[in-house]
């Protein structure tokens, strides 16, 4: 493969879709370094431009390639730190060896798994301690805890971080387990080639071979039956076996569209648990591990300010924290809040904002009771749940403090309100009618 002429290739279509000056910026001293097994390495002149693609072009870059280049797997950066980088010819290989040791950062094809992701970089908070536990039992017993483990929750919440997490750590402690990663369209695509090449058999062998088998993205799997039953018997040979196998979904498995029954049942089987947004303490600790991996200080008020602001998930925290270490690296001085603040102003989602009493409203009216009840002190289990519900909402979504919520709902103490918001939400984790109640009511809102 020409990797020189494919990358002229790839920069033609990345400038005319980006600014002139966006271009010259973050592509000038750039290349194709090598390719290897699929893996497309490109040469970056520093640290900052390797950072900023990865979090601002990589879909562009990984969508371009894989247009130009169909053996295309994944892309990877390097820095090559050579002033005009010279892909096709041994120094600047050799460049890329001294600065990178590449064995120790690239992703293995025998399992796909990211080195990168380990739990000494993953942040544990409220948001995602159940998740962690249970993911430290299954490292400490693969196979006869929590099997299946089913991790559901939105984007850019850490699942596949802590998943893959879970896979090395195993490859760690148990070097003779065979671990393997893959996203379901994967396992998909490869069910699908074993049916049409008449190798079903092989297909069989190859994923039950594995002591951990991982799945990314099983939403997906609703509308397609056959995929679903091998699924199925693939699950029962892994759990017949004590061989351990881990889901991760953007939705409880219950919300699957056109999920089998049995499925489902395997799946409740074993441990389902889901990862929400961070709350203020664990953006904060995200925030300060972040920056000291860049080795930078920007201010605890500066710090405080973004985990304070930015309240969705930990992608949209990252992406705010990187837009401001760009605006420092670019000024070469530290920020001060006026200049975070008029940084950040176009960067957010605007909140969600509704009155109290509006919540109680909407509760009321889905569970048939008088407004009026909620505010009551009163033990009967229909209004003490839906007081429960208003409690949780009124946290989870608006993020309204306990004090003030307790103080709206007929006075009650803020320790009321954190136990109730912590009932809710372990009742979620076990009762499906819930969770759809929620899901309706929520709908209600919009």
């Amino acid at each position: 493969m020409n990797t020189k002429q494919l990358w002229k290739n790839c920069l033609m279509q990345i400038e005319s879709g980006i600014s002139k000056a966006n271009f010259s910026t973050w592509f000038k001293n750039t290349s194709i370094v090598k390719e290897e097994t699929g893996i497309v390495y490109v040469g970056v002149p520093n640290e900052f431009v390797r950072d900023w693609l990865i979090n601002k072009y990589h879909k562009l870059i990984t969508k371009t390639i894989a247009d130009a280049y169909e053996s295309m797997r994944a892309v990877e950066y390097v820095i090559t730190k050579i002033e005009t980088v010279k892909p096709d010819t041994m120094v600047a290989s050799e460049a890329v060896e001294k600065e990178l040791p590449l064995k120790d950062l690239y992703i293995n094809p025998e399992d796909n798994l990211n080195p990168r992701y380990h739990f000494n970089s993953f942040i544990v908070g409220t948001f995602n301690e159940l998740a962690y536990a249970a993911a430290q039992a299954i490292i400490d017993s693969p196979g006869t805890k929590y099997n299946p483990f089913f991790i559901y929750g939105g984007t850019g919440l850490g699942k596949t971080h802590l998943i893959q997490a879970v896979g090395n750590a195993v490859k760690d402690k148990y070097p003779n387990k065979k671990v393997h990663y893959m996203t379901l369209e994967k396992f998909a695509t490869d069910f699908i080639n074993s049916l049409q090449s008449n190798k079903a058999n092989s297909f069989k062998e190859k994923y039950r071979k594995y002591d951990l088998l991982i799945i990314d993205d099983i939403q997906f799997i609703g509308k397609m039956e056959k995929i679903q039953e091998e699924l199925f018997h693939t699950f029962n040979t892994f759990h017949e076996n004590n061989k351990q196998i881990i889901f991760s979904s953007d939705k409880h498995p219950n919300y699957i569209p056109e999920l089998a029954d049995r499925l489902k049942s395997r799946f409740s089987a074993g441990m389902i648990v889901d990862i929400s947004e961070p709350e203020y303490e664990s953006r904060l600790a995200i925030l300060k591990v972040k920056l000291r991996e860049l080795n930078i200080d920007l201010g605890e008020d500066l710090i405080e300010y973004v985990a304070e602001t930015v309240q969705g998930n930990i992608r949209e925290l990252e992406g705010s924290l990187n837009l401001i270490v760009c605006q420092y690296r670019l000024k070469n001085k530290p920020l001060n809040l006026a200049e975070v603040k008029n940084l950040l102003k176009n960067n957010m989602k605007p909140k969600k904002n509704i009155a109290i009493k509006d919540v109680v409203k909407i509760v009321s009216e889905y569970y048939k009771l008088e407004e009026a009840s909620v505010y009551e002190k009163t033990r009967k289990k229909e209004i003490v749940k839906a007081r429960q519900v208003v409690m949780f909402l009124l946290r989870e979504d608006f993020n309204v403090s306990y004090p003030l919520i307790g103080q709206k709902l007929g006075g009650k103490d803020h320790t009321t309100v954190i136990h109730s918001c912590l009932k809710i939400k372990t009742d979620l984790k076990n009762d499906p009618q819930l969770l759809q109640e929620l899901e309706q009511i929520r709908i209600m809102f919009k």
